[in-house]
């Protein structure tokens, strides 16, 4: 093996011991000898390359799941299919095992040339990052709420739309409305309009509808916590007795439809046609996602859960005492 000559460049020395090290798999020791530098040097080289975001490191944790509960829940709420994944605490990497297991799910349901309603909100933009195919599956994907013009766009659903499309190599179809109009008659004159009105006409013929679960707590919902509701709004709702909402449509701890004049100002596809969607698909877990999931659940708005195993045994255990 001819000697090694570190390149003077620095970036370049740092991405040489980088791909020794994490590529290559040799120790410190050895490529401090072959560089020429002390071992202690190595390790400052390889944190710095860290530090430079020259490393990037993914850990692909298998996903367990809670046959238990998920049998429970299937039963209890007459669903087709449940995904419980098992959490030890909701720290925020738990959302990433829970954005997992609703990517593998979704896959599980899709099928080429089919119509595809995608929400927006944390999770989905986590299942949209966690999602992958090995090959394209041509599909038409189409929004069911209209924006939430937030400036954390990977969060909002034409952020979310764009990369699921990316990923499966298909069509996409934006709905170009605000999500929450100033008043009624606004948001009936917008959906009168026949360019606004086309992606919701496709909305109403889909196969699967992938959704989350908005909460009303503050400081954990997600239109509040983006600068899109104020707390006098979120104050509003819970006062009408809403516990949370699937693609803007709020409902009480029963199911029952909550907030019918707010509900008035939202662009979203109707109840009737979201649950005429014969897969629908949500995905939401955390301590402010049980009353919402509970809600939900009990008001037939879903029939596929992805959740995780600590949600889904306060959600039952919820439901017995209420």
């Amino acid at each position: 093996m001819p000697d090694y000559r570190p390149p003077l460049d620095r970036e370049l020395l740092l991405a040489d011991v980088a791909e020794m090290y994490y590529l290559e798999g040799k120790r410190q020791s050895e490529i401090a000898h072959l560089i020429g530098l002390t071992t202690s040097m190595v390790s400052r080289l390889l944190t710095e390359a860290h530090q430079r975001h020259m490393v990037d490191i993914r850990i692909r944790r298998p996903l367990q799941s809670d046959y238990a509960l998920e049998n429970e829940l299937r039963e209890r709420y007459a669903l087709q299919t449940v995904c419980v994944v098992t959490v030890r605490n909701h720290e925020f990497t738990f959302l990433k095992y829970l954005g997992g297991a609703g990517a593998q799910t979704f896959k599980r349901f899709l099928t080429p040339n089919s119509i595809i309603g995608v929400a927006w909100g944390t999770t989905l933009s986590i299942l949209a990052d966690e999602l992958e195919v090995p090959a394209p599956v041509p599909s038409r994907l189409v929004e069911l709420v209209g924006a939430m013009g937030s400036r954390n766009s990977e969060y909002e659903g034409h952020g979310i739309i764009t990369r699921l499309a990316d990923k499966l190599g298909s069509e996409h179809y934006i709905l170009n409305s605000p999500f929450l109009c100033s008043t009624a008659a606004t948001a009936q004159a917008l959906l009168a309009n026949e360019i606004l009105s086309r992606p919701l006409d496709l909305a109403r013929q889909a196969q699967i509808a992938l959704m989350g679960a908005g909460s009303l707590e503050l400081p954990y919902a997600t239109v509040y916590r983006y600068g899109y509701f104020s707390s006098e709004m979120m104050e509003e709702l819970r006062q009408a007795g809403a516990v949370g909402n699937v693609c803007g449509l709020y409902y009480d701890i029963n199911g029952r439809d909550a907030g019918a004049d707010f509900c008035d100002r939202v662009i979203t596809i109707k109840k009737e046609d979201l649950l005429s969607i014969p897969i629908r698909i949500v995905v939401a877990g955390g301590d402010d996602k049980v009353k919402p999931i509970l809600g939900a659940l009990r008001g037939g708005y879903l029939n596929v859960l992805v959740t995780d195993s600590l949600t889904a045994r306060m959600v039952l255990d919820m439901d017995e005492k209420h």
